[in-house]
C-alpha cells in the first residue's frame, strides 16, 4: 500500500463516519479556549473541563485574570497537572494579552506564541479551532496514532510529525483531521490495548497489517 492510498482510505472513512469533529474542551470565547488549551498540556480534557467553570466565573476576561496573582489562580487549578507552572503562565499570559494586544487573543500564530505558556502546539490548536487555520497541532494522541497507522514515518519529534501530516493531508482538511486523529487516539487507538476489533481504519493501518502478517 502506498502512502497516498493510506491517506485516501483514512480520509474517506473519517469524512463519512466523522463529518463533524470538534474539540472536547468547554469554552465560550477565544480567551477561554486559550486558557483551557494551556491547562490541557499533559492533562485530560475531562479534568480541564472540571476546573474551568469556577476559574472562568472568577476570571471571565483577560482583564480580570490580569489582575490576579498566580497564587490566587492556583486554587482553581490545583487538581490538574503542573498547577504551579500553569498558574504562573495564566497570570503572565493575561497581563501580556492586556498590555500588548488590548485584551484580544492574536490571530497571528507567531504573535500568539509570544504569550507565556503558549507553545507551537497550543497556538496551532487555537488557530485551527477558532480561525480554521490550515495547521496540524500534534499532541501525544496525534503523534502516537500517526506513527502507528502509518501516516508518519520515522518521525522522532512532534514537529517532524506535523510536517509530514501537513504534506499529505489536503490543507483544507487539516483543522478537522487534527480532531479525527485525537478522537481516534482517545477512544479507539489507545496507547495500551488499542481496540483494533472496533477500528474502522484497520484496513489501512500499518501496525495492524504488520502484526497480522507476523501471525
Amino acid at each position: 500500500m502506498t502512502i497516498k492510498e493510506r491517506y485516501e482510505g483514512i480520509i474517506e472513512y473519517f469524512s463519512r463516519e466523522m463529518p463533524v469533529a470538534e474539540s472536547e474542551l468547554n469554552y465560550g470565547s477565544t480567551f477561554e479556549l486559550l486558557v483551557a488549551v494551556i491547562l490541557s498540556a499533559q492533562c485530560t480534557d475531562k479534568r480541564v473541563n472540571m476546573v474551568t467553570p469556577a476559574l472562568f466565573d472568577a476570571y471571565p476576561t483577560p482583564q480580570a485574570m490580569a489582575e490576579a496573582t498566580a497564587e490566587e489562580i492556583f486554587p482553581y487549578i490545583s487538581s490538574i497537572s503542573y498547577p504551579n507552572n500553569k498558574a504562573r503562565h495564566l497570570a503572565s499570559m493575561a497581563r501580556m494579552l492586556c498590555e500588548e494586544f488590548g485584551g484580544e487573543v492574536p490571530a497571528d500564530l507567531k504573535e500568539l506564541q509570544r504569550l507565556p505558556g503558549v507553545g507551537r502546539k497550543t497556538a496551532n490548536v487555537v488557530g485551527a479551532v477558532v480561525w480554521q487555520k490550515e495547521v496540524m497541532p500534534v499532541d501525544t494522541h496525534v503523534f502516537r496514532v500517526a506513527a502507528r497507522i502509518g501516516l508518519s514515518h520515522n518521525a522522532r519529534t512532534p514537529l517532524q510529525t506535523e510536517r509530514q501530516l501537513e504534506r499529505h493531508f489536503p490543507s483544507e482538511l487539516l483543522p478537522i483531521a487534527h480532531h479525527w486523529l485525537i478522537l481516534h487516539g482517545r477512544y479507539v487507538c489507545t496507547a495500551r490495548n488499542p481496540k483494533c476489533d472496533k477500528c474502522g481504519i484497520k484496513g489501512w493501518c500499518r501496525d495492524f497489517s504488520r502484526r497480522n502478517s507476523e501471525n
